[in-house]
């Protein structure tokens, strides 16, 4: 078999993956499978951080069907780890199990587990790489964010019409985006607050929106994300607003230093609230790596989930911290040209000047159309 001959069994491996996002952090989401002769034999995926690897959980259900693991093929999304951590390395129970070939999509980045592929090699093992591997490397690209650049995963999500309109004239937005839609951008905020991440909004946002920036989808027991506000106005502590009255040890927010120095911020602390000082970046405009360190740094936030409108998505995209842009499309046409627009304030006089995304996957929801871009480029500090 040629490498095109597995990228059928490896977008199986990418399926099972997706099964444990999430769940597995700080570890990536892998998935594996077991093939001979074509034909899948058996399957396994990293569920959950401490539990048993991919490469694993597929020579388990391998062994539950009775299935003899020598001489067969395993597909699986990262390098086999060559390090004894949690769990015992894989690349021994892949030796083990008689395995004589390994395909895989990407290569380990963390140093402490790479070495799989070499490791193999010499035992004998035929290592195929590279198997869709930038289908792999989006899968992955969360954990190479936390390997490579000392800040969260940051995700930025919004609604628009066909025509790149958030909200109308008058700024009602409520609802372009179907219940489908809204449904799962609730799972995703239930997602990201498992893993201890924060819903980030403007303070615009939160000033005409009065959001709560929780997860309804989630019982009571399940975490909820931070709510960070990144503002140049600080409300008052006795504020009619929801993050204030109703979770504000969850709430943070993000100014500039004199006001997280003002009276209005030390009365904000005394409520539970956090207010974080964020100086301006070297070339003007937010600190948008000074934050994501912080938040990273001081909290232990893996992922950032911006909802915050416009104006700060486009300065995410400018700055290169966007790195994956979730944009659901309504199938309705407002067609007015002083309707809130998607992204404005650029003016570009070439089209060599604008700000290019790659396409890495379309579908329906709802009716519908959700489509998710990633970087053209490597992502800043890369």
């Amino acid at each position: 078999m040629t490498e095109p001959d597995f990228a059928p069994f490896m977008r199986e491996a990418l399926r099972l993956a997706e099964l444990g996002r999430w769940k597995t952090y700080p570890n990536p989401a892998v998935g594996a499978v077991l093939m001979r002769d074509g034909r899948i034999l058996a399957r396994g995926y990293h569920h959950a951080a401490g539990k048993a690897h991919a490469e694993i959980e597929c020579l388990k259900d391998a062994a539950a069907q009775g299935v003899d693991p020598r001489g067969c093929t395993l597909v699986v999304t990262l390098e086999p780890c060559n390090h004894q951590g949690k769990t015992p390395p894989c690349t021994q129970a892949i030796l083990d199990a008689g395995i004589s070939r390994v395909v895989m999509g990407l290569a380990d980045p963390n140093p402490l587990a790479a070495g799989g592929a070499a490791r193999l090699r010499q035992a004998g093992v035929e290592v195929i790489e590279h198997v869709c591997e930038q289908e792999c490397r989006d899968m992955l690209a969360d954990f190479l964010i936390w390997q490579r650049l000392d800040r969260p995963y940051v995700l930025l999500k919004m609604a628009a019409t066909l025509d790149g309109r958030i909200a109308t004239r008058k700024g009602q937005s409520q609802w372009i985006s179907s219940e489908d839609s809204r449904r799962e951008v609730h799972k995703l905020r239930a997602d990201i607050g498992l893993c201890g991440g924060a819903v980030l909004v403007g303070g615009g946002t939160f000033r005409a929106d009065n959001p709560r920036l929780t997860a309804r989808s989630t019982s009571a027991a399940d975490p909820q994300p931070l709510a960070c506000v990144l503002t140049s106005r600080l409300p008052m502590p006795d504020a009619d607003f929801h993050l204030l009255k109703d979770r504000p040890d969850h709430t943070i927010f993000l100014a500039s230093p004199a006001a997280a120095a003002s009276t209005t911020a030390q009365a904000l602390r005394q409520k539970g609230v956090r207010v974080l000082a964020l100086g301006p970046a070297p070339r003007g405009g937010p600190d948008f790596l000074g934050m994501f360190q912080t938040l990273r740094r001081e909290l232990n936030c893996p992922y950032v989930l911006c909802e915050g409108g416009g104006k700060l998505g486009l300065a995410l995209l400018e700055a290169g911290f966007v790195d994956e842009f979730r944009l659901h499309l309504s199938p309705m046409i407002l067609g007015d040209n002083d309707a809130h627009p998607l992204f404005s304030g650029r003016a570009p006089l070439d089209l060599s000047e604008a700000l290019r995304l790659r396409v890495s996957s379309m579908g329906l929801c709802g009716g519908d159309i959700h489509i998710t871009l990633r970087p053209a480029a490597p992502a800043a500090g890369d």
